[in-house]
């Protein structure tokens, strides 16, 4: 009999966050492909400089690549990389952000919202995050783009583009594994709009 108890206590609990959540966020699981919804409406593409050549990195994406299926339709564009020789200058460096700009801008449609990855950006909590996405999505935003510049940054042309710039922290983090962290939060939005216990 305890173990039940615990059992349905943690569920009640689980519900009343969630509805304290959903209140606060206006939330309509409607507008995303979660369990019991009316469909995956939301597509989310993460546009990114170069490959990734470390397995465990790739690893890491593929997992919660495959979570992440059952809420939205998740797309990688993946643009080449310029080498950057060793010692280059101020004017290089900016021709080569600007060489991988234009592969980036490529891929972008006109109608996606497009969110720019940089330290300079706006920073928010986890379940701001989730509030934030569900909040485009209320307004119409089928198609949300994430951008991830390469190991020189973004060029101004693509910050211009941008809708919203997001920060994760002031340290410096290489790219490659802003690709994880990514897909992380992205995965812990949908379970905190679902009010699933991976969010602690």
């Amino acid at each position: 009999m305890i173990p039940f108890m615990r059992w349905f206590t943690a569920m009640r609990r689980n519900r009343n966050e969630t509805f304290r959540f959903r209140k606060r966020y206006a939330l309509d699981t409607r507008v995303f492909g979660l369990p019991g919804s009316e469909g995956d409406n939301l597509k989310i593409s993460i546009a990114c400089v170069g490959k990734i050549k470390e397995k465990f990195y790739r690893d890491a994406v593929s997992e919660y690549e495959k979570r992440l299926n059952r809420y939205c339709r998740l797309e990688f564009l993946e643009v080449a990389d310029e080498k950057t020789p060793e010692g280059a200058g101020e004017a290089l460096e900016e021709q080569i952000k600007e060489k991988e700009a234009r592969r980036l801008l490529e891929k972008i449609r006109e109608d996606a919202f497009v969110c720019t990855l940089e330290i300079e950006g706006k920073r928010l909590t986890s379940e701001g995050f989730a509030g934030w996405m569900e909040g485009l999505a209320v307004k119409g935003t089928s198609h949300i783009v994430f951008i991830i510049g390469g190991s020189l940054g973004l060029h101004a042309s693509v910050r211009r583009r941008a809708d919203m710039a997001l920060s994760f922290s002031d340290m410096t983090f290489p790219h490659q594994l802003m690709r994880v962290i990514l897909v992380e939060q992205l995965y812990r939005a949908f379970r905190i709009m679902q009010g699933a216990p991976y969010h602690k």
